[in-house]
């Protein structure tokens, strides 16, 4: 494995501040639909390190909390009804089209006609969905999931989320946030990698990928090093893949040439530390903010505590002994925070906190950082998938892997984690060796299960 950080984890990593802060890029969150993050979890020694949350709390302006979350005693895909017919932030006529919306996901499997291909702002109008339901629901939950905003998200990957998580099967809303920042999460991946054989050599900057029949592809480093085997694995992001690639090929490969119509998303991660307990719950959504999430770091970190908004032992609230406090927010689809200068979006954060956070107006803010991945993901845009390539490359012994790739999934870490299952079995095919890595979605659980028929 050849990776130029001096660290593996890609996007998903952490890394240290000059006071010895370790801080994620970007705080990261898996749901019980995610069966294939889980295996890999499980594979690398760090399933213990995530723990897991049923019910969401959701804060609107003056502070008010809303709680959504399953229910043990009806089925799918009925089992989160209850607790979202309580949902006062929503109005009675908000949840009547929003449950109209979801039955239609339901009763077609996941797959309603004339969805593909369109914008999820779009269907929702069809929908009739009213203008509360679009930003005080749909919004909330989507724009988060998929880094995207609404009009610019294939509606497909958008019902995706709601029938895979909310809908399908009862254990697909559960939320799993790590415990540990990102860095220490994936810090096995070497060492399970090299227990199997495999050499991993970091700071190993690739220059470019000559193709040559019939031989294998030979990657050549910035020292102008070369490295060639029976096969080439490919994981980096669709545009730095086209910068490695002669031009000649992407010109004349369809494939790679289509590569160009995959564009960025941003998300900006936002890091407050406090001089005082300002928050008590593990994590907060918020509604008509800027600001889409609030992680309440030091409560995450501590392996043995309650969760604050719901009562069940799942978080860690804060011991009076701790001085402080470490949040870290998030804005997904950040595109107009991208050029904003730093002190602006702190400033813009920490208003929003005092909406949410009265205590926040009393404390002290000690320090704060802005983190801009100003291509975090690809975009899901409306028909996107047609550009989307198979693991196996038209070049004989290259392969793909990356969350752009066609997993099925928009990008996402369960997203990753299957492209790399499916690159492992396109390579292994090609050998003669065919073996199945990616493992299946959830069941369909209740009346989803009976009646669900996807249309044609």
């Amino acid at each position: 494995m050849l990776e130029k950080r001096p660290h593996l984890g890609g996007r998903a990593t952490s890394y240290f501040l000059p006071d010895g802060s370790e801080i994620d890029n970007c705080q990261h969150v898996t749901l019980g639909c995610c069966t294939n993050l889980a295996d890999f979890y499980r594979r690398v020694g760090a399933q213990d390190k995530i723990r897991f949350y049923e019910r969401m709390s959701f804060v609107d302006k003056g502070g008010r909390r809303f709680g959504i979350g399953p229910t043990a005693f009806l089925p799918p895909p009925f089992h989160m009804a209850p607790s979202f017919m309580r949902f006062a932030a929503l109005s009675w006529k908000d949840k009547s089209s929003i449950a109209r919306a979801l039955l239609r996901i339901a009763v077609c499997g996941g797959k309603p006609s004339g969805a593909a291909g369109t914008s999820m702002l779009h269907w929702l109008h069809r929908m009739k969905q009213t203008p509360g339901a679009i930003e005080r629901f749909w919004r909330v939950v989507l724009v988060s999931a998929l880094d995207e905003e609404l009009a610019r998200t294939d509606a497909q990957y958008g019902i995706d989320v709601f029938w895979k998580a909310f809908l399908a099967n009862r254990q697909g809303f559960r939320m799993g946030i790590p415990t540990v920042p990102l860095g220490a999460l994936y810090a096995e991946c070497r060492s399970a990698i090299e227990r199997r054989g495999g050499e991993v050599r970091l700071r190993a900057v690739v220059k470019r990928i000559e193709v040559a029949d019939p031989g294998p592809p030979t990657v050549v480093l910035d020292d102008e090093s070369e490295w060639r085997d029976d096969a080439c694995l490919v994981t980096v992001p669709q545009d730095a893949l086209l910068g490695m690639l002669p031009a000649s090929l992407r010109d004349r490969e369809p494939v790679f040439a289509a590569l160009r119509h995959l564009h960025n998303s941003p998300i900006t991660g936002i890091h407050f530390w406090f001089d005082r307990q300002v928050m008590q719950e593990p994590f907060i959504t918020l509604l008509d903010h800027t600001v889409q999430w609030v992680f309440n770091r030091s409560v995450l970190a501590q392996p043995d505590g309650r969760d604050g908004s719901n009562g069940n032992r799942n978080g860690a609230a804060p011991s009076a002994a701790t001085a402080g406090q470490y949040l870290q927010l998030v804005i997904s689809a950040s595109y107009d925070l991208v050029s904003r200068p730093r002190q602006e979006i702190i400033e813009l954060c920490l208003r929003e906190l005092h909406d949410v956070l009265p205590a926040t107006r009393d404390a002290q803010l000690v320090k704060a950082t802005v983190i801009k991945e100003v291509a975090a993901t690809f975009s899901p845009e409306p028909g996107s998938d047609q550009w989307r390539p198979a693991a196996r490359s038209p070049v004989r012994n290259l392969f793909l892997a990356g969350d752009w790739t066609r997993t099925g999934w928009p990008a996402t870490m369960e997203g990753a984690v299957r492209s790399g299952y499916l690159a492992a079995e396109a390579i292994l095919e090609a050998a003669g060796r065919p073996q199945k890595f990616v493992v299946p979605d959830l069941p369909v659980e209740g009346l989803c299960r009976l009646w669900a028929t996807p249309s044609k």
